[in-house]
Parts: C-alpha cells; structure tokens; sequence
C-alpha cells in the first residue's frame, strides 16, 4: 500500500500504477475471502453442534460475512 502511495505522489504513469494496484486488490480480496472459512471452521461448526439459535444466529452471521466480502 506504501509503495502505490509514493508511486501516485511521483506522479508515476497511470498504467505503471494499475499493475500493482491490482495484484494489491486481488491479495486483499483472496485473504478477506479465507477469512469467513475460518470463523466457519470454529464458531459456526461449534454452535450448530450446540444446536438451537444459537447456531441459526452463527450460520447466519457466517453467511452475510460470505455475502459482504464477496460483493466489495
């Protein structure tokens, strides 16, 4: 992030900009998608095994984590 922050305050040709903005954007995007399999992994698993609404409350909570991540 550092570095495309100096890179737009040189002024550095916009296409020189685009390639590191983008492998940026898709390494973002691959960690905040890995991030809800874990929390899926532990809480969610946890309370469905508990049952009740607690686990409605869980899996839906996972759910719209997914949902987010996936529409930014």
């Amino acid at each position: 992030m550092r570095r495309l922050q100096r890179m737009v305050e040189r002024d550095t040709y916009g296409i020189d900009v685009l390639t590191p903005a983008s492998a940026t954007t898709a390494a973002l995007r691959s960690t905040a998608l890995a991030l809800p399999s874990g929390r899926i992994g532990c809480c969610v698993c946890e309370a469905i095994g508990q049952g009740g609404d607690r686990a409605k409350e869980k899996v839906g909570e996972g759910s719209r984590a997914i949902v987010r991540d996936v529409r930014s």
